[in-house]
């Protein structure tokens, strides 16, 4: 069957930026993950690591590329990436190590059993391991999620959680404008005003230091509150 008349389950967006010390492995990870058929759309964001280099090399059916001709933020990557996806599900993955695609079906299983329209994957939820790093990112962390739920009436555990699961016609409808990390509580106020079914799972998370290579810092902190603010009382 032609690929691009083939039915597609799951999409899954990775927004890249200087990530090639993990992206061979975690593209390694998401191709043997226990979805298909999937397609996988990698976003660079103008990398000047490597990263740019290593992705035009691939000649794999199943992955698409994106380039960025400068760096744009997280936001701008998704959606370019979204903009082309062709799955009935979408799924969000940072090129980095820290969230484990095996854990795919869990997210989409609420989906695929018509029981809910998008699923955020909860890092604090479950009995699955967690790295433990950082005590003022998960202060911040819950605070924002705090924030964001007295707005949007949700009782979310991980508003900022990259595994982010959509039906994909429902996240074509949405209108994505932050270009960083304002992203997550942008989509998060959008989802709540539209008639959808919104559920959490628990999933494993093997966080990295800046060490590593982490990017969020408190500056984008600060952005968030304004997006919350913004895309809850101003709109």
């Amino acid at each position: 069957m032609d690929q691009d008349k083939e039915k597609i389950l799951l999409s899954v967006i990775v927004p890249c930026f200087n990530e090639i010390k993990t992206l061979d492995k975690v593209i390694n990870n998401i191709q043997n993950s226990p979805v298909d058929p999937k397609e996988i759309i990698i976003v660079d964001d103008y990398s000047k690591d490597g990263s740019r280099e290593f992705l035009k090399k691939i000649n794999t059916k199943n992955i698409k590329t994106i380039f960025h001709n400068k760096n744009l933020g997280k936001g701008a990557a998704l959606f370019s990436g979204i903009s082309i996806a062709r799955g009935e599900i979408i799924i969000i993955q940072d090129a980095d190590l820290e969230y484990d695609p095996n854990e795919y079906p869990t997210i989409i299983s609420p989906i695929i059993n018509d029981k809910a329209d998008v699923v955020y994957g909860s890092r604090f939820q479950g009995g699955q391991p967690h790295r433990v790093v950082y005590f003022w990112h998960r202060i911040g962390n819950g605070f924002l999620t705090l924030l964001s739920n007295i707005f949007t009436d949700l009782n979310l555990t991980d508003m900022e959680t990259c595994y982010k699961a959509f039906r994909g016609e429902l996240l074509k409808q949405i209108k994505i404008e932050e270009k960083r990390f304002g992203f997550e509580p942008e989509i998060t106020a959008k989802i709540s005003k539209l008639d959808c079914r919104i559920y959490e799972v628990g999933i494993s998370y093997y966080g990295r230091t800046y060490k590593d290579g982490k990017k969020i810092g408190w500056k984008d902190g600060v952005r968030a509150i304004w997006c919350i603010l913004k895309y809850n009382l101003l709109r």
